[in-house]
């Protein structure tokens, strides 16, 4: 949905908030976003310089990615830049160019929270994951399995099996 800020856009010190809700549901990758999104922000005239910021937080229903628990993350994504009706550098990515005088302040909102979407959840730092062998977790003590060797270390086993020469000649 368009904001439309021409209203304030010629008046130095004027402001205008905003809140929408946004449906993410369609977003699969990195996380699937369930809930609704809530996004709120202003805009302000700093000069003759539209200034947007915005916050954009939901709950998030996951799963660590290690040990597959489920989890219930709150995240709140910030985000800000700088309007304009005409764009002097193209390739500058803290301008956002106007349509009309209107702000497609959702679109926004959307990306910056996808974009800072995690790609790996843990439910604690120090996640010993699943048993690779019984599928058993780990963060709930032992499994039964036997242990095996690394096959990367068996050369150095076998040295320690085979005796030494203990004379010297």
């Amino acid at each position: 949905m368009l904001l439309d800020v021409r209203p304030i856009l010629y008046t130095p010190g004027k402001s205008l908030g905003f809140r929408r809700t946004l449906d993410l549901s369609d977003v699969e990758y990195p996380r699937p976003v369930t809930r609704p999104v809530e996004a709120e922000g202003t805009v302000r005239n700093r000069a003759g310089v539209l200034e947007l910021d915005l916050t954009a937080r939901s709950t998030l229903d996951t799963c660590c990615d290690r040990c597959g628990k489920p989890l219930t993350l709150d995240k709140a994504v910030e985000y800000r830049c700088l309007l304009a009706s005409e764009l002097e550098d193209e390739d500058n990515e803290e301008i956002v160019l106007l349509q009309d005088g209107q702000a497609d302040v959702e679109d926004l909102a959307r990306t910056a929270f996808v974009l800072d979407l995690d790609t790996k959840v843990l439910c604690r730092e120090d996640c010993k994951g699943l048993c690779p062998r019984c599928g058993a977790n780990l963060n709930d003590g032992p499994c039964g399995c036997e242990k095996e060797p690394d096959p990367r270390w068996a050369a150095l086993g076998r040295l320690l099996e085979t005796p030494m020469d203990s004379g010297a000649g």
